[in-house]
Protein backbone atom coordinates (compact mmCIF):
# COMPACT_ATOMS: atom_id res chain seq x y z
CA UNK A 1 0.00 0.00 0.00
CA UNK A 2 1.38 3.89 -1.03
CA UNK A 3 1.64 6.49 1.57
CA UNK A 4 -0.77 8.17 -0.04
CA UNK A 5 -3.43 5.15 -0.08
CA UNK A 6 -2.16 4.73 3.54
CA UNK A 7 -3.53 8.28 4.19
CA UNK A 8 -6.74 7.82 2.79
CA UNK A 9 -7.44 4.85 4.04
CA UNK A 10 -6.78 6.11 7.91
CA UNK A 11 -8.62 9.07 6.84
CA UNK A 12 -11.46 6.81 6.08
CA UNK A 13 -11.40 5.22 9.26
CA UNK A 14 -10.69 8.43 11.19
CA UNK A 15 -13.98 9.71 9.66
CA UNK A 16 -15.88 6.57 10.30
CA UNK A 17 -14.46 6.39 14.16
CA UNK A 18 -15.86 10.18 14.17
CA UNK A 19 -19.46 9.08 13.42
CA UNK A 20 -19.71 6.49 15.40
CA UNK A 21 -18.26 8.63 17.96
CA UNK A 22 -21.46 11.03 17.16
CA UNK A 23 -23.68 8.10 17.23
CA UNK A 24 -23.08 6.67 20.15
CA UNK A 25 -22.91 10.55 21.97
CA UNK A 26 -26.93 10.57 20.55
CA UNK A 27 -28.04 7.08 21.72
CA UNK A 28 -26.41 8.11 25.23
CA UNK A 29 -29.06 10.97 25.35
CA UNK A 30 -31.77 8.83 23.57
CA UNK A 31 -31.39 6.66 26.77
CA UNK A 32 -31.78 9.35 29.14
CA UNK A 33 -35.41 8.93 28.29
CA UNK A 34 -37.69 6.23 29.24
CA UNK A 35 -37.98 3.85 29.12
CA UNK A 36 -34.13 3.69 30.33
CA UNK A 37 -34.23 6.85 32.10
CA UNK A 38 -30.54 7.03 32.27
CA UNK A 39 -30.84 11.14 33.18
CA UNK A 40 -27.02 11.56 33.90
CA UNK A 41 -25.73 11.01 30.71
CA UNK A 42 -27.47 14.35 29.24
CA UNK A 43 -24.51 16.13 31.19
CA UNK A 44 -22.10 14.21 28.96
CA UNK A 45 -24.05 13.36 25.50
CA UNK A 46 -23.45 16.56 23.67
CA UNK A 47 -19.48 16.56 24.21
CA UNK A 48 -18.62 14.33 21.39
CA UNK A 49 -20.39 16.16 18.68
CA UNK A 50 -19.34 19.62 20.47
CA UNK A 51 -15.66 18.06 19.36
CA UNK A 52 -16.58 17.06 16.00
CA UNK A 53 -18.13 20.20 15.20
CA UNK A 54 -15.43 22.56 16.63
CA UNK A 55 -12.60 19.98 14.65
CA UNK A 56 -14.33 19.37 11.61
CA UNK A 57 -12.89 20.68 8.51
CA UNK A 58 -15.77 21.27 6.32
CA UNK A 59 -19.90 21.85 6.38
CA UNK A 60 -20.36 18.26 4.97
CA UNK A 61 -18.83 16.88 7.71
CA UNK A 62 -20.29 19.17 10.12
CA UNK A 63 -23.87 17.95 9.13
CA UNK A 64 -22.71 14.53 8.76
CA UNK A 65 -21.76 14.40 12.19
CA UNK A 66 -24.69 16.65 13.70
CA UNK A 67 -27.64 14.13 11.07
CA UNK A 68 -26.30 10.81 12.93
CA UNK A 69 -26.15 12.38 16.69
CA UNK A 70 -29.62 13.70 16.15
CA UNK A 71 -30.88 10.35 14.72
CA UNK A 72 -29.70 8.21 17.72
CA UNK A 73 -31.16 10.85 20.42
CA UNK A 74 -34.21 11.21 18.70
CA UNK A 75 -34.56 8.04 16.95
CA UNK A 76 -33.84 6.52 20.56
CA UNK A 77 -36.17 8.78 22.10
CA UNK A 78 -39.07 8.68 19.96
CA UNK A 79 -38.79 4.94 19.19
CA UNK A 80 -42.18 4.32 21.12
CA UNK A 81 -43.93 5.77 18.22
CA UNK A 82 -43.72 2.80 16.49
CA UNK A 83 -46.92 1.50 19.13
CA UNK A 84 -49.25 2.43 16.82
CA UNK A 85 -48.78 -0.55 14.74
CA UNK A 86 -50.61 -2.89 14.11
CA UNK A 87 -53.80 -0.67 13.14
CA UNK A 88 -55.34 -3.25 11.67
CA UNK A 89 -58.27 -2.52 14.24
CA UNK A 90 -58.70 0.55 11.81
CA UNK A 91 -58.84 -1.65 9.23
CA UNK A 92 -55.13 -0.71 7.88
CA UNK A 93 -53.30 -4.20 6.62
CA UNK A 94 -50.31 -5.60 8.57
CA UNK A 95 -47.69 -4.63 6.31
CA UNK A 96 -49.26 -1.01 5.28
CA UNK A 97 -49.73 -0.61 9.08
CA UNK A 98 -45.70 -1.32 9.74
CA UNK A 99 -45.35 1.13 6.85
CA UNK A 100 -46.92 3.90 8.36
CA UNK A 101 -45.48 3.48 11.71
CA UNK A 102 -42.22 3.26 10.65
CA UNK A 103 -42.70 6.40 8.26
CA UNK A 104 -43.63 8.18 11.04
CA UNK A 105 -41.07 7.50 13.00
CA UNK A 106 -38.27 8.12 10.55
CA UNK A 107 -39.83 11.69 9.81
CA UNK A 108 -40.05 12.53 13.22
CA UNK A 109 -36.72 11.30 14.00
CA UNK A 110 -35.56 13.41 10.79
CA UNK A 111 -37.56 16.21 11.68
CA UNK A 112 -35.63 16.68 15.02
CA UNK A 113 -32.06 15.85 13.38
CA UNK A 114 -32.90 18.77 11.28
CA UNK A 115 -32.65 21.20 14.63
CA UNK A 116 -28.69 19.70 15.82
CA UNK A 117 -28.32 19.53 12.19
CA UNK A 118 -28.79 23.61 11.78
CA UNK A 119 -27.49 24.57 15.09
CA UNK A 120 -24.00 22.46 14.48
CA UNK A 121 -23.98 24.36 10.83
CA UNK A 122 -23.98 27.77 12.35
CA UNK A 123 -22.17 26.91 15.46
CA UNK A 124 -19.06 25.90 13.05
CA UNK A 125 -19.76 28.47 10.82
CA UNK A 126 -19.74 31.19 13.33
CA UNK A 127 -17.08 29.87 16.10
CA UNK A 128 -13.77 29.35 14.68
CA UNK A 129 -10.58 30.45 16.45
CA UNK A 130 -13.34 32.05 18.98
CA UNK A 131 -12.24 31.83 22.80
CA UNK A 132 -13.97 29.25 24.54
CA UNK A 133 -16.26 31.44 26.84
CA UNK A 134 -17.66 33.05 23.51
CA UNK A 135 -18.15 29.35 21.71
CA UNK A 136 -19.90 27.96 24.75
CA UNK A 137 -22.17 31.55 25.02
CA UNK A 138 -23.05 30.99 21.42
CA UNK A 139 -23.13 26.97 21.42
CA UNK A 140 -25.90 27.42 24.20
CA UNK A 141 -27.86 30.48 22.70
CA UNK A 142 -28.20 29.02 19.39
CA UNK A 143 -29.51 25.44 20.93
CA UNK A 144 -31.79 27.55 23.15
CA UNK A 145 -33.21 29.73 20.27
CA UNK A 146 -33.48 26.62 17.77
CA UNK A 147 -35.33 24.72 20.35
CA UNK A 148 -37.79 27.86 20.93
CA UNK A 149 -38.47 27.80 17.60
CA UNK A 150 -39.19 24.02 17.34
CA UNK A 151 -41.44 24.00 20.44
CA UNK A 152 -43.94 26.57 18.27
CA UNK A 153 -44.08 23.70 15.16
CA UNK A 154 -46.82 21.42 14.87
CA UNK A 155 -44.35 18.50 16.07
CA UNK A 156 -42.36 19.15 18.83
CA UNK A 157 -41.54 16.14 21.96
CA UNK A 158 -37.96 15.66 23.25
CA UNK A 159 -36.56 18.77 24.24
CA UNK A 160 -33.03 18.15 25.93
CA UNK A 161 -35.04 19.35 29.49
CA UNK A 162 -37.13 16.34 29.83
CA UNK A 163 -34.19 14.29 29.48
CA UNK A 164 -33.90 14.89 33.31
CA UNK A 165 -37.40 14.66 34.07
CA UNK A 166 -38.84 12.81 36.72
CA UNK A 167 -35.96 12.59 38.41
CA UNK A 168 -33.29 14.97 38.30
CA UNK A 169 -36.50 17.47 41.20
CA UNK A 170 -33.18 20.25 41.83
CA UNK A 171 -32.50 21.29 38.35
CA UNK A 172 -35.95 21.00 37.09
CA UNK A 173 -36.67 23.44 39.56
CA UNK A 174 -35.11 25.80 37.03
CA UNK A 175 -38.15 25.69 34.80
CA UNK A 176 -39.56 28.03 37.36
CA UNK A 177 -37.48 30.51 36.19
CA UNK A 178 -37.50 30.45 32.11
CA UNK A 179 -39.22 27.76 31.44
CA UNK A 180 -37.63 24.15 29.61
CA UNK A 181 -35.01 26.69 27.91
CA UNK A 182 -33.39 27.19 31.07
CA UNK A 183 -32.83 23.46 32.15
CA UNK A 184 -31.61 22.99 28.51
CA UNK A 185 -29.24 26.03 28.60
CA UNK A 186 -27.58 24.34 31.99
CA UNK A 187 -27.03 21.07 30.04
CA UNK A 188 -25.46 22.79 26.71
CA UNK A 189 -23.39 24.89 28.55
CA UNK A 190 -22.10 22.26 30.88
CA UNK A 191 -21.35 20.07 27.78
CA UNK A 192 -19.84 22.87 25.74
CA UNK A 193 -17.51 23.82 28.64
CA UNK A 194 -16.29 20.12 29.30
CA UNK A 195 -15.69 19.71 25.47
CA UNK A 196 -13.78 23.06 25.32
CA UNK A 197 -11.64 21.43 28.21
CA UNK A 198 -10.89 18.90 26.34
CA UNK A 199 -10.65 19.85 23.19
CA UNK A 200 -7.66 22.74 24.82
CA UNK A 201 -5.68 19.59 26.82
CA UNK A 202 -5.85 17.12 23.71
CA UNK A 203 -5.55 19.13 20.51
CA UNK A 204 -4.29 22.84 21.77
CA UNK A 205 -1.95 21.18 24.36
CA UNK A 206 -3.30 23.83 26.90
CA UNK A 207 -2.91 23.01 30.30
CA UNK A 208 -5.23 25.64 31.69
CA UNK A 209 -8.25 24.00 33.63
CA UNK A 210 -10.45 27.32 33.67
CA UNK A 211 -13.26 25.23 31.40
CA UNK A 212 -13.43 22.41 33.62
CA UNK A 213 -13.72 24.35 37.01
CA UNK A 214 -16.36 26.37 35.30
CA UNK A 215 -18.35 23.65 34.37
CA UNK A 216 -18.27 22.06 37.88
CA UNK A 217 -19.26 25.51 39.51
CA UNK A 218 -21.89 25.78 36.53
CA UNK A 219 -23.27 22.23 37.73
CA UNK A 220 -23.30 22.93 41.33
CA UNK A 221 -24.87 26.36 40.97
CA UNK A 222 -27.35 25.13 39.15
CA UNK A 223 -28.83 22.68 41.06
CA UNK A 224 -28.28 24.41 44.48
CA UNK A 225 -30.16 26.91 42.54
CA UNK A 226 -32.94 24.43 41.66
CA UNK A 227 -32.82 23.11 45.42
CA UNK A 228 -33.63 26.66 46.21
CA UNK A 229 -36.33 27.19 44.43
CA UNK A 230 -37.99 24.15 45.53
CA UNK A 231 -37.87 24.76 48.86
CA UNK A 232 -39.26 28.50 48.19
CA UNK A 233 -42.16 26.78 46.40
CA UNK A 234 -42.76 24.23 49.83
CA UNK A 235 -42.30 27.40 51.54
CA UNK A 236 -45.14 29.09 50.26
CA UNK A 237 -48.54 29.75 51.90
CA UNK A 238 -50.79 26.73 51.62
CA UNK A 239 -54.25 27.29 49.24
CA UNK A 240 -57.66 26.36 49.59
CA UNK A 241 -57.90 22.61 49.19
CA UNK A 242 -60.61 20.42 47.23
CA UNK A 243 -60.86 16.76 47.20
CA UNK A 244 -60.68 14.76 43.33
CA UNK A 245 -61.42 12.07 42.03
CA UNK A 246 -59.81 9.97 39.04
CA UNK A 247 -60.97 7.20 36.59
CA UNK A 248 -58.91 5.24 34.85
CA UNK A 249 -61.20 3.56 32.83
CA UNK A 250 -58.80 1.07 30.65
CA UNK A 251 -60.81 0.64 27.29
CA UNK A 252 -58.29 -0.65 24.99
CA UNK A 253 -58.36 1.19 21.05
CA UNK A 254 -58.63 -2.43 19.54
CA UNK A 255 -62.63 -1.51 20.85
CA UNK A 256 -62.85 1.71 22.09
CA UNK A 257 -64.66 3.34 18.74
CA UNK A 258 -67.15 0.24 18.18
CA UNK A 259 -70.44 -0.74 20.54
CA UNK A 260 -68.33 -2.95 22.96
CA UNK A 261 -66.12 0.14 23.89
CA UNK A 262 -68.60 2.27 24.26
CA UNK A 263 -70.74 0.27 26.17
CA UNK A 264 -67.79 -0.79 28.43
CA UNK A 265 -67.14 2.89 28.56
CA UNK A 266 -70.53 3.93 29.77
CA UNK A 267 -71.19 1.26 32.38
CA UNK A 268 -67.16 1.48 34.09
CA UNK A 269 -67.12 5.51 34.25
CA UNK A 270 -70.76 5.41 35.41
CA UNK A 271 -69.97 3.06 38.04
CA UNK A 272 -66.62 4.47 39.02
CA UNK A 273 -68.43 8.11 39.06
CA UNK A 274 -70.60 6.75 41.54
CA UNK A 275 -67.92 4.84 43.79
CA UNK A 276 -66.32 8.13 43.85
CA UNK A 277 -69.44 10.16 44.68
CA UNK A 278 -69.90 8.25 47.70
CA UNK A 279 -66.81 8.43 48.90
CA UNK A 280 -67.67 12.34 48.82
CA UNK A 281 -65.09 13.90 46.56
CA UNK A 282 -65.80 17.04 44.95
CA UNK A 283 -64.82 16.83 41.52
CA UNK A 284 -64.19 13.90 39.26
CA UNK A 285 -61.83 13.56 36.23
CA UNK A 286 -62.02 11.23 32.97
CA UNK A 287 -59.70 10.74 30.20
CA UNK A 288 -59.44 11.72 27.23
CA UNK A 289 -62.29 10.57 24.85
CA UNK A 290 -63.29 9.12 27.98
CA UNK A 291 -66.97 8.68 25.96
CA UNK A 292 -66.13 9.30 22.52
CA UNK A 293 -69.58 10.73 21.51
CA UNK A 294 -70.33 14.60 20.69
CA UNK A 295 -71.57 15.69 24.13
CA UNK A 296 -73.90 18.75 24.16
CA UNK A 297 -76.25 20.21 26.68
CA UNK A 298 -78.90 19.45 24.09
CA UNK A 299 -78.30 15.48 23.74
CA UNK A 300 -77.68 15.51 27.55
CA UNK A 301 -74.91 13.04 26.67
CA UNK A 302 -75.61 9.44 27.92
CA UNK A 303 -78.48 8.73 30.64
CA UNK A 304 -76.59 6.53 32.93
CA UNK A 305 -73.98 8.87 33.63
CA UNK A 306 -76.43 11.67 33.46
CA UNK A 307 -78.87 10.48 35.71
CA UNK A 308 -75.95 9.59 38.52
CA UNK A 309 -74.70 12.99 38.42
CA UNK A 310 -78.26 13.75 39.02
CA UNK A 311 -78.68 11.48 41.82
CA UNK A 312 -75.20 12.55 43.06
CA UNK A 313 -74.81 15.52 42.52
CA UNK A 314 -70.97 15.40 41.86
CA UNK A 315 -69.60 17.38 39.23
CA UNK A 316 -67.54 15.69 36.78
CA UNK A 317 -65.08 16.60 33.64
CA UNK A 318 -65.82 14.54 30.66
CA UNK A 319 -63.91 13.78 27.98
CA UNK A 320 -65.75 13.50 24.99
CA UNK A 321 -66.27 15.26 20.96
CA UNK A 322 -67.06 18.92 20.71
CA UNK A 323 -68.57 20.66 17.85
CA UNK A 324 -67.80 23.80 16.11
CA UNK A 325 -69.31 24.24 13.02
CA UNK A 326 -69.10 21.49 10.99
CA UNK A 327 -66.01 20.04 12.29
CA UNK A 328 -65.16 17.83 15.72
CA UNK A 329 -63.13 19.08 18.51
CA UNK A 330 -61.55 17.24 21.26
CA UNK A 331 -62.82 18.51 24.54
CA UNK A 332 -63.00 18.02 27.84
CA UNK A 333 -66.57 19.19 29.59
CA UNK A 334 -67.00 20.23 32.92
CA UNK A 335 -70.63 18.86 33.66
CA UNK A 336 -71.96 20.44 37.07
CA UNK A 337 -74.45 19.04 39.63
CA UNK A 338 -77.31 18.49 37.46
CA UNK A 339 -75.17 17.71 34.60
CA UNK A 340 -75.02 20.53 32.41
CA UNK A 341 -71.86 21.83 30.46
CA UNK A 342 -70.97 25.03 32.25
CA UNK A 343 -67.26 24.80 30.68
CA UNK A 344 -65.54 23.16 28.07
CA UNK A 345 -61.28 23.54 27.30
CA UNK A 346 -60.93 22.32 23.10
CA UNK A 347 -57.22 20.49 22.60
CA UNK A 348 -54.85 22.91 21.25
CA UNK A 349 -52.06 20.93 19.60
CA UNK A 350 -53.59 18.13 17.71
CA UNK A 351 -51.65 15.39 16.20
CA UNK A 352 -51.11 15.65 12.44
CA UNK A 353 -52.73 13.35 10.25
CA UNK A 354 -54.15 11.63 14.05
CA UNK A 355 -56.48 14.59 14.53
CA UNK A 356 -55.94 16.69 11.77
CA UNK A 357 -54.56 16.80 8.50
CA UNK A 358 -51.95 19.55 7.39
CA UNK A 359 -52.35 21.25 4.34
CA UNK A 360 -55.92 19.64 4.38
CA UNK A 361 -56.68 21.57 0.41
CA UNK A 362 -53.40 20.06 -0.91
CA UNK A 363 -53.16 16.74 0.33
CA UNK A 364 -56.73 16.00 2.45
CA UNK A 365 -58.15 13.60 -0.44
CA UNK A 366 -54.88 11.95 -0.67
CA UNK A 367 -54.68 10.87 2.69
CA UNK A 368 -58.65 10.15 3.08
CA UNK A 369 -57.40 8.19 0.44
CA UNK A 370 -54.46 6.19 2.16
CA UNK A 371 -55.92 6.49 6.21
CA UNK A 372 -59.01 5.13 7.96
CA UNK A 373 -58.72 7.71 10.30
CA UNK A 374 -61.84 10.74 10.28
CA UNK A 375 -58.58 13.73 10.78
CA UNK A 376 -61.54 16.49 10.95
CA UNK A 377 -60.95 17.71 14.37
CA UNK A 378 -60.31 21.63 14.93
CA UNK A 379 -57.91 22.80 17.57
CA UNK A 380 -59.13 24.76 20.63
CA UNK A 381 -58.47 28.62 21.27
CA UNK A 382 -55.42 29.83 22.74
CA UNK A 383 -56.97 32.06 25.09
CA UNK A 384 -59.44 30.06 26.60
CA UNK A 385 -60.14 29.84 30.38
CA UNK A 386 -62.13 27.07 32.09
CA UNK A 387 -63.97 28.00 35.20
CA UNK A 388 -65.12 25.07 37.38
CA UNK A 389 -66.92 24.76 40.65
CA UNK A 390 -63.62 23.92 42.66
CA UNK A 391 -61.75 27.20 40.88
CA UNK A 392 -60.20 27.92 37.62
CA UNK A 393 -58.36 24.74 35.53
CA UNK A 394 -55.12 24.86 34.03
CA UNK A 395 -56.57 22.44 31.19
CA UNK A 396 -54.37 20.18 28.72
CA UNK A 397 -55.85 17.34 26.62
CA UNK A 398 -52.89 14.69 25.69
CA UNK A 399 -50.49 16.33 22.83
CA UNK A 400 -50.65 19.47 24.50
CA UNK A 401 -48.53 18.57 27.44
CA UNK A 402 -45.35 18.54 24.92
CA UNK A 403 -45.92 22.95 25.03
CA UNK A 404 -44.93 24.29 27.93
CA UNK A 405 -46.70 27.93 26.38
CA UNK A 406 -50.09 26.46 26.63
CA UNK A 407 -49.79 25.92 30.37
CA UNK A 408 -48.01 29.13 30.95
CA UNK A 409 -50.88 30.86 29.35
CA UNK A 410 -53.83 29.40 31.37
CA UNK A 411 -51.87 29.86 35.16
CA UNK A 412 -50.47 33.55 33.76
CA UNK A 413 -55.18 34.07 33.55
CA UNK A 414 -55.52 32.61 36.93
CA UNK A 415 -55.38 28.95 36.88
CA UNK A 416 -55.18 27.37 40.17
CA UNK A 417 -54.50 23.93 39.17
CA UNK A 418 -54.05 21.63 36.56
CA UNK A 419 -55.63 19.18 34.65
CA UNK A 420 -54.77 16.43 32.26
CA UNK A 421 -56.46 13.88 30.23
CA UNK A 422 -54.76 11.68 27.95
CA UNK A 423 -55.41 8.49 26.33
CA UNK A 424 -51.71 6.71 25.44
CA UNK A 425 -53.60 3.37 24.93
CA UNK A 426 -51.95 2.66 21.94
CA UNK A 427 -48.36 3.17 22.74
CA UNK A 428 -45.76 1.58 25.32
CA UNK A 429 -44.73 2.26 28.94
CA UNK A 430 -42.18 4.02 27.03
CA UNK A 431 -43.97 6.94 25.37
CA UNK A 432 -46.77 7.04 29.32
CA UNK A 433 -43.75 7.46 31.38
CA UNK A 434 -42.47 10.16 28.55
CA UNK A 435 -45.52 11.87 28.64
CA UNK A 436 -45.55 11.66 32.86
CA UNK A 437 -42.04 13.28 32.52
CA UNK A 438 -43.57 16.46 30.64
CA UNK A 439 -46.77 16.77 32.55
CA UNK A 440 -44.09 16.71 36.14
CA UNK A 441 -42.20 19.64 34.01
CA UNK A 442 -45.57 21.07 33.31
CA UNK A 443 -46.42 21.23 37.58
CA UNK A 444 -42.95 22.25 38.29
CA UNK A 445 -43.00 25.67 35.85
CA UNK A 446 -46.26 26.86 36.60
CA UNK A 447 -45.74 25.72 40.79
CA UNK A 448 -49.35 23.83 40.36
CA UNK A 449 -50.57 21.01 41.50
CA UNK A 450 -51.04 18.45 38.48
CA UNK A 451 -54.26 15.79 37.99
CA UNK A 452 -53.30 13.40 35.73
CA UNK A 453 -56.05 11.03 34.03
CA UNK A 454 -55.59 8.40 31.18
CA UNK A 455 -57.09 5.83 29.68
CA UNK A 456 -54.67 2.91 30.40
CA UNK A 457 -51.83 4.33 32.47
CA UNK A 458 -50.44 6.30 33.64
CA UNK A 459 -52.87 8.33 35.87
CA UNK A 460 -51.21 10.17 38.37
CA UNK A 461 -51.03 13.08 41.06
CA UNK A 462 -47.85 15.34 40.83
CA UNK A 463 -47.14 18.00 43.51
CA UNK A 464 -46.40 21.69 42.25
CA UNK A 465 -42.88 20.69 43.78
CA UNK A 466 -42.49 17.64 41.22
CA UNK A 467 -43.13 14.77 43.53
CA UNK A 468 -45.19 12.23 42.46
CA UNK A 469 -47.47 11.45 44.78
CA UNK A 470 -49.39 8.56 43.35
CA UNK A 471 -49.45 7.20 39.99
CA UNK A 472 -51.43 4.50 38.52
CA UNK A 473 -50.69 0.90 37.08
CA UNK A 474 -50.69 0.34 33.60
CA UNK A 475 -53.74 -1.39 31.88
CA UNK A 476 -55.95 -1.47 34.87
CA UNK A 477 -59.17 0.06 35.68
CA UNK A 478 -58.44 2.55 38.51
CA UNK A 479 -60.25 4.95 40.58
CA UNK A 480 -58.47 7.51 43.02
CA UNK A 481 -59.37 10.04 45.56
CA UNK A 482 -56.84 12.24 46.97
CA UNK A 483 -56.59 16.32 48.32
CA UNK A 484 -55.79 18.64 45.61
CA UNK A 485 -54.25 22.73 46.79
CA UNK A 486 -55.48 25.70 44.55
CA UNK A 487 -52.08 28.00 44.09
CA UNK A 488 -51.85 31.43 43.06
CA UNK A 489 -48.21 32.03 42.95
CA UNK A 490 -47.07 33.55 39.31
CA UNK A 491 -43.46 31.95 39.06
CA UNK A 492 -40.96 34.04 37.12
CA UNK A 493 -41.75 31.83 33.81
CA UNK A 494 -45.47 32.43 34.01
CA UNK A 495 -44.80 36.64 34.19
CA UNK A 496 -41.92 36.84 31.69
CA UNK A 497 -42.40 33.74 29.62
CA UNK A 498 -38.75 32.39 28.01
CA UNK A 499 -36.46 35.08 28.40
CA UNK A 500 -33.31 32.87 29.07
CA UNK A 501 -32.91 32.72 25.04
CA UNK A 502 -33.37 36.45 24.36
CA UNK A 503 -30.83 37.37 27.40
CA UNK A 504 -28.21 34.89 26.34
CA UNK A 505 -28.75 36.33 22.37
CA UNK A 506 -28.16 39.54 23.67
CA UNK A 507 -25.14 38.60 25.96
CA UNK A 508 -23.89 36.82 22.30
CA UNK A 509 -24.47 39.87 20.45
CA UNK A 510 -22.53 42.29 22.95
CA UNK A 511 -19.80 40.08 23.11
CA UNK A 512 -19.50 39.95 19.51
CA UNK A 513 -19.69 43.84 18.82
CA UNK A 514 -17.19 44.25 22.00
CA UNK A 515 -14.53 41.80 20.47
CA UNK A 516 -15.03 43.86 17.44
CA UNK A 517 -14.46 46.99 18.40
CA UNK A 518 -10.86 45.76 20.62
Amino acid sequence: MSSIESKQHFGINERLGSLVLSLFGGLFMGMTTAPINAWPLAWIALIPLWILVRRSDSWKQTLSYALVWGIGFHGVALFWITGIHPMMWLGVPWLASLAIALSVWIFITLWGSALVALWAILFAHFTPEKSSAYTVLFGTTLWCLLEGIWSHSNLWWSSLSYTQSPFNLAILHLGQLSGPNTITAALVAFNGLVAEFILSRIYHKNQKESTLIWALILLFATHATGYFLSQKSLATQPGETFKVGIIQGNIPNEIKLYSQGWQNAIAGYTQGYETLAAQGVDIILTPETALPFLWTNQNRGYPPLIKAIQNWGTPVWVGAFGQNGDRLTNSLFTLDENGEIISQYDKMKLVPLGEYIPFEAVIGQLINRLSPLEATLVKGSPNQVVQTPVGQAIVGICYDSAFSQVFRRQAAQGGEFIITASNDAHYTSAMQWQHHAQDVLRAIESDRTTIRATNTGYSALVEHNGKTRWVSNRNTYEIHANTIERRTTKTLYIQWGDWIAPLLGFLTLASSVATALK
